[in-house]
């Protein structure tokens, strides 16, 4: 299968799930069985909606939509279902003054809850994206959503640069990562590789930037991931050309290089 060979030409172990929602049966299966003979880890499927919109419509499918993709994932063998858990905005994804109620809060518990309950995965688990302005939002929040969900297929999709959302976590972002891998380690299914950087206009802005052009400590993250389960994956997203993914992807290597870390 041309997928597989050009994850091995590369060197990869591991995957985004490639195919959309078009996909028949028999070519999930076809791809999920070769993955797994060739030792492919599927990272991640993802399920991205906002399943707390304030439109009611709008709701209703993204609640949908990750309940099929959960279970997606779980035929698959997928590490994670990986979402949102949502925003109050009228954007998926967007900031909102209420996001960081308490409704919100016990409106994201009840919605993933349902979504676990419906599917009862066996083989996956459900995951939710950080984000800087929305549940959960710090590794503190993460717990307590968890603690809060109480259901042992919710588990950790860790991005550290969407957490980094001041100047001080920025600037103590070794400090920030390793508090992050001691609270959540133990739940953590995949992680998203980025990178960030401070600009210098008022108040603050924080720009997404490639791995290497940011002031992300990839040598304290990388130390921290290799001491996961070794099938942890690390991916790198949101970048324009082939040509920056492999920039990426030769940066992320050399410093696991001189850590003496297999990649």
């Amino acid at each position: 299968m041309g997928w597989v060979a050009a994850l091995r030409e590369r060197g990869f172990r591991t995957a985004y799930w490639p195919l959309g929602d078009e996909a028949g049966d028999d070519e999930v299966a076809a791809y999920a069985d070769a993955a797994a003979a060739a030792d492919i880890v599927i990272a991640e499927v993802g399920a991205w909606s906002n399943p707390i919109s304030p439109d009611d419509a709008t709701r209703a499918a993204a609640v949908e939509r990750s309940k099929t993709q959960l279970s997606l994932a779980d035929r698959i063998g997928a590490r994670c279902c990986v979402n949102l858990a949502g925003t109050r905005s009228e954007t998926w994804d967007g900031p909102h003054p209420d996001n960081l109620s308490a409704d919100t809060f016990a409106l994201i518990v009840d919605t993933v809850r349902d979504i676990v309950d419906a599917v009862e995965p066996q083989r996956t688990f459900y995951s939710l994206e950080p984000m800087p302005w929305s549940p959960p939002d710090s590794p503190d929040g993460y717990l307590e959503l968890l603690r809060a969900v109480d259901r042992p297929r919710l588990a950790v999709h860790l991005d550290p640069v969407n957490m980094i959302n001041s100047p001080a976590k920025l600037y103590d972002n070794a400090g920030f990562l390793r508090e992050c891998f001691a609270k959540l380690g133990p739940y953590v299914r995949s992680c998203h590789a980025k990178d960030i950087r401070l600009g210098d206009e008022l108040t603050v802005h924080l720009s997404e930037v490639r791995p290497g052009l940011g002031s992300l400590d990839y040598h304290v993250l990388l130390t921290e991931v290799d001491r996961l389960d070794p099938d942890t994956p690390i991916l790198v997203e949101h970048l324009p050309s082939e040509a920056e993914y492999a920039a990426a992807v030769a940066y992320i290597r050399s410093v696991a290089a001189e850590l003496g870390l297999r990649t």
